[in-house]
């Protein structure tokens, strides 16, 4: 992504060193939950301004309008990374000044990635098994009703 960048003088290369110089590796199943990943959904504000909740993305998506921030936008790589409460200051691209903080992750994969596996292996052998249930074949016709009337009705259809 640094690679990528426009010139020495996009805005986005000096965040970039800052992210970089202060990463650290995290592996998935070790990420907190209140830790903004790709694909986490975020609220934040801006120069504590109204909050704003966007789901962090790779790159850019056409729709729904208004629900993702791609990382290769300034605000989006600054989300990235950060845990509930932090904040990252920058310059944006018309030379302002903004104060990022990222006020809560309401989800986060990694986090019900393990949630579900978890959940998974409390589950006993009948409860994971798919309910399957048999109600006619060719040999063995499906019981009717009372009387043979064998109308299921429009719910049916």
């Amino acid at each position: 992504m640094r690679e990528r960048c426009l010139g020495l003088d996009d805005p986005i290369r000096p965040l970039l060193d800052r992210k970089i110089a202060s990463a650290k590796i995290v592996f998935r199943e070790d990420a907190p939950p209140t830790l903004a990943t790709i694909s986490s959904r975020v609220t934040y504000a801006i120069n504590g301004g109204d909050t704003d909740t966007r789901i962090l993305t790779h790159g850019h998506m056409n729709a729904p309008t208004g629900l993702y921030l791609p990382i290769s936008t300034l605000r989006g790589i600054a989300l990235l990374g950060l845990t509930e409460g932090q904040s990252f200051a920058f310059t944006n691209r018309e030379g302002e000044h903004e104060d990022v903080l990222l006020t809560s992750v309401q989800y986060q994969p990694e986090a019900a990635r393990r949630d579900k596996e978890a959940a998974e292996r409390f589950a006993t052998p009948e409860q994971r098994r798919l309910s399957f249930r048999v109600v006619g074949s060719p040999k063995q016709p499906a019981p009717t009703s009372a009387g043979n009337f064998d109308d299921p009705g429009p719910s049916a259809a």
